[in-house]
């Protein structure tokens, strides 16, 4: 039966997933080693039989499908739509409208997707393949409909099966709510590599979080950004299936109870269950079709206590169940609070323990009777998606040491050769530090098995530099203990002793030895009993103060103390570096600052583990599928389209840049996304724009380093001198733009909620400034997603990639507009840098500081050197003038004043870029103008945007770090 992991009454473990057998088909039959499934559908109001057939792999080496799944036609995929909207949906029955026709379609591209899955899973169950598992809190994924119908290339039927059923497939797609999983570039990264580790054939799965509600969706208000629930799971998820078989203890608290004979036991404490949900992710113009495991929680209903709930004690009755359940609510729970921390410490953790015992049941079930744990970093790489997932390396230790049975030195091993870890960032508040009190109290076997950890790093720093240099030691400790302000473990205090006592002792002069040998040497020696009296009073002076090793301890102690009014804490990527054997950083520049500022001492210890891995974007969501107009273009002028999974074609676009009917068939395909954009604000934001202006964006995740704010005031500076022009000098002056922001502000973060507050109080004064009229406009697109981006960005003609050079690790977006031919305007920092480097630095507006010079100029700002460029001072004055509105803005203007203090001091740098990027600016609007030259630009950019596709990305990780090869089904 392994050819078959659904069935009308079984469940299969080996498979990701076990179809409904009830609501979508009837049963299976065997003939010749054939399984014939047989579907029920209704059609011209007869019922009709489809038949699916799968070989049963169990006699093939090869996996084989007897009917490819893209020659299905769109009758009977209409056929298979309406039995799914008769018998599956979750509407009633009376009408077939958006919704419905949603939910049913889905279901049926589920139900082609399903035996690819099955398939896939089953192989590489049976070839028990090497498995790169990647673990991120984040998947920003968007719709998946029209993504799955294209990747298995039924594009066309769906759309006609579904005109067949009254329905246009666009309108039913845009009913799909946007998977809630993910906030910015952390989760977009990992769907994109999901999507190529499938059309790659790479043998992979992701684990992740299933949250209820999401980060938050985004309403914008007078008041500026408001947050309410996600409400994605309202209609249900038709792409994802219930593993009610598949599900996991995870402890909380409690106590460890040491054995006999060393072994460790944890506990008592808090217990839930994480169940399983899995989600297919297809591959392009391949049936592999790998898995996405998200975890909920929960626990038994036995845990419902029934009596407080007859009693009128309802909240303490279901008090338990909504503990457990609360951890999948929300993305990124505030932490202002202890009881905010210890959620997203649980969800980290749940994370981590109910993937890693999946992992490990997969590897024993694979392995059969004889499971031996040290070919485990032969068939199983752990990718860490940042720091969040380091709770992966106690726990695999714990697993391998209290579960399984294995020596330490054993555990620690395995584990160093199987977990890889991708750095995001350079941020210090980003860079994870956890309280050891919380660590300790939530997890206190895992705290253990940290502190060994942090002993091992001590000891072999120790071994590779020597402790003949205190204070050297005592620095590298700094930057290198997974434990900050914690005192050192006891065998290292006690070696520091040592060590330090020996060389204060003179080896002529001092000598121990015992009593005894003293007198006797003195009596061979003729001296008299005076003598002897007189080394016993010498004796008793030197007891009388403090000893050598007292000495010793005392200044080690000194040297080495615990500071009490700093606290114990936790560096998890630390944690990473050490227990990892690779880390990389995701752009050239990153990686560099990784090495040399972030982990300069990790790096020299363990050069090694260190590379780059350059992000990328998958170019099917990216390009192929959210602007078809420009893909047909780019497939007719390079001759195929195989450039969908060959990125580097794209390059072929360079011979035909000056050509006049590419560049005019360029300009009609922007056009035509242009008006779709306009259309879509007009209907989001209820403002009117000119599609003709230039379409200027900046969407991302709002902070002070991206720099959201040096872009508003760029606009207002650019407002104030159109108010000061007449009609005639403004039209000569100033190219039209619509000035378009998206994104959220964490719901925590005040200065990024008032960075939202102005844009939008600017664009509410500029938008309603008849004098202005459409030669600017300025627009706030809430609630920012995947679908909105896919809108977008197609009709963009400037990204804004604006960050504090050094600060930003690489950002995918600005790959994503690179490819759609939206020519960049931003400093050289993340993958701006090598974007510039490939699309040419003529097809590249640059300004402002180099991130070598950050350092520098910072101090110049706090010696007080730092002397602002009067238009700086002339914008801010602008916006203090009252121009904008009631709201009081000084605590915004004045985080650009000063010379230091916290909110003080413009960390970063919006005055010192101000004048540069007001100059680009201008060199923008020169470009534009001729808009030969423009266009040109543009085909550039995507000819040049080769390097950044995920494919290119994923083969990297695969051949560098999992060591994982290809495998394809037939």
């Amino acid at each position: 039966m392994a050819a078959l992991p659904f069935s009308t009454t079984c469940r299969h473990s080996n498979s990701p997933l076990h179809h409904n057998s009830k609501t979508s088909f009837i049963g299976f039959s065997q003939r010749n080693n054939i399984w014939q499934l047989f579907v029920i559908t209704k059609s011209n109001s007869r019922r009709a039989i489809r038949k699916l057939c799968v070989k049963n792999v169990t006699s093939d080496k090869k996996q084989e499908l007897e009917e490819p799944l893209n020659e299905q036609d769109s009758a009977s995929i209409a056929s298979s739509i309406k039995f799914h909207a008769e018998f599956t949906s979750p509407f009633s029955p009376e009408k077939f409208e958006l919704n419905k026709a949603f939910f049913a379609t889905a279901e049926s591209v589920r139900d082609s997707l399903i035996i690819n899955w099955n398939a896939t899973n089953d192989y590489y169950e049976r070839m028990n393949v090497k498995q790169a598992y990647y673990m991120s809190m984040e998947y920003l994924q968007g719709r998946a409909l029209l993504n799955a119908i294209g990747n298995l290339q039924l594009s066309g039927p769906y759309a006609e099966a579904l005109r067949k059923l009254g329905h246009n497939l666009e309108d039913v797609a845009n009913k799909e709510p946007d998977a809630a999983l993910g906030n910015g570039g952390l989760g977009r990264l990992a769907s994109c590599f999901l999507d190529s580790l499938a059309t790659l054939n790479y043998p992979a799965w992701g684990y992740g979080l299933r949250y209820k509600y999401g980060l938050f969706k985004q309403h914008i208000t007078k008041d500026g950004q408001v947050e309410v629930a996600e409400n994605w799971l309202e209609m249900g998820n038709p792409w994802e299936i219930l593993k009610n078989d598949v599900s996991y203890p995870v402890k909380f608290y409690g106590e460890v109870i040491s054995g006999p004979n060393g072994s460790k036991q944890w506990v008592g404490g808090e217990n839930i269950l994480a169940v399983a949900y899995d989600v297919p992710i297809p591959g392009y113009k391949t049936r592999t079709t790998i898995n996405l495991r998200l975890w909920s929680t929960k626990v038994s209903p036995e845990e419902f206590d029934l009596q407080a709930y007859n009693s009128g004690d309802h909240a303490k009755a279901y008090a338990v169940m909504k503990n457990a359940e609360k951890i999948c609510y929300v993305l990124y729970p505030g932490d202002e609070s202890i009881d905010g921390k210890t959620l997203r410490l649980k969800q980290q953790y749940t994370l981590c323990s109910a993937s890693l015992q999946d992992i490990f049941a997969r590897f024993e079930r694979r392995l059969g009777k004889r499971v031996n744990w040290d070919t485990l970093p032969d068939k199983v790489v752990v990718q860490m998606n940042d720091t969040h997932p380091t709770l992966c390396i106690p726990e695999i230790i714990r697993i391998l040491v209290d579960v399984k049975g294995l020596s330490w030195e054993k555990a620690w091993n395995i584990t160093k050769r199987t977990v890889a870890y991708t750095n995001h960032t350079i941020l210090p508040e980003a860079l994870e530090k956890w309280s050891l009190t919380l660590l300790q109290d939530l997890l206190p076997r895992h705290m253990e098995i940290i502190r060994k950890i942090d002993e091992e790093l001590i000891n072999e720093i120790i071994s590779e530099y020597g402790i003949d240099d205190l204070d050297l030691f005592q620095q590298r400790l700094k930057k290198m203990r997974i434990l900050e302000n914690i005192e050192l473990p006891n065998s290292v205090m006690e070696l520091l002793s040592i060590t330090e006592e020996t060389p204060a002792v003179d080896p002529v002069k001092e000598i121990d030895v015992d009593d005894t040998d003293v007198k006797a040497t003195e009596k061979e020696d003729g001296d008299d009993d005076d003598d002897y009296e007189v080394v016993e009073e010498e004796q008793e002076e030197d007891n009388e103060e403090p000893s050598v090793e007292e000495d010793t301890s005392n200044k080690i102690e000194l040297k080495f103390k615990v500071d009490p009014k700093l606290p114990m804490m936790v560096r998890m990527a630390n944690l990473c570096v050490v227990g990892g054997f690779s880390v990389n950083g995701v752009a050239e520049i990153h990686s560099k600052i990784v090495k040399e500022e972030v982990f300069d001492e990790f790096y020299k210890l363990w050069p090694e583990k260190f590379q780059n891995k350059t992000n990328g974007v998958t170019p099917r969501r990216w390009i192929r599928f959210c602007n078809p107009d420009l893909s047909k273009i780019i497939t007719k002028w390079i001759g195929t389209e195989d450039w969908v999974t060959d990125l580097e074609k794209l390059a072929i676009l360079r011979k035909f840049a000056d050509n006049e009917d590419l560049q005019l068939e360029w300009i009609e395909a922007k056009r035509r996304n242009k008006i779709r954009v306009a259309s879509f604000l007009k209907e989001k934001t209820g403002y009117v724009v000119n599609p003709n202006a230039m379409f200027d964006v900046q969407v991302k995740r709002i902070h002070e380093y991206k720099r959201q704010l040096l872009n508003i005031l760029g606009i207002v500076y650019r407002y104030k001198k159109m108010k000061e022009l007449s009609a005639e000098e403004r039209k000569d002056m100033f190219v039209p733009r619509v000035c378009i922001f998206g994104g959220k502000a964490f719901a925590t973060y005040v200065q990024a909620k008032r960075i939202v507050k102005f844009i939008t109080d600017v664009g509410a004064t500029i938008n309603s400034d008849p004098e202005i009229g459409d030669l600017l406009k300025v627009v706030f697109v809430p609630d920012y997603n995947v679908s909105v981006a896919e809108m977008l960005i197609p009709g963009s003609e400037l990204s804004q990639h604006i960050s504090t050079a050094g600060m930003e690790a690489s950002g995918t977006s600005n790959m994503k507009f690179a490819m759609n031919g939206c020519i960049v305007i931003g400093t050289l920092d993340g993958a701006n840098v090598e974007i510039r480097e490939e699309v040419g630095e003529d097809n590249f507006f640059l300004f402002g500081a180099r991130a070598q010079e950050i350092v520098g100029l910072r101090k110049e700002r706090v010696e007080g050197k730092f002397v602002p460029d009067p238009r700086f001072e002339e914008v801010k004055a602008y916006v203090r003038s009252g121009v904008f509105g009631p709201y009081n803005y000084e605590e915004l203007m004045g985080s650009l004043e000063g010379n230091e203090g916290y909110g003080r001091a413009d960390y970063f740098l919006v005055g010192k870029d101000f004048p540069s990027y007001l100059e680009c600016q201008e060199e923008v609007d020169k470009a534009y103008h001729d808009q030969k030259r423009w266009t040109k630009m543009s085909i550039l950019n995507t000819a040049g945007s080769f390097k950044f596709s995920s494919d290119r990305t994923i083969h990297e990780y695969a051949r560098d770090i999992w060591r994982i090869e290809p495998v394809e089904l037939a």
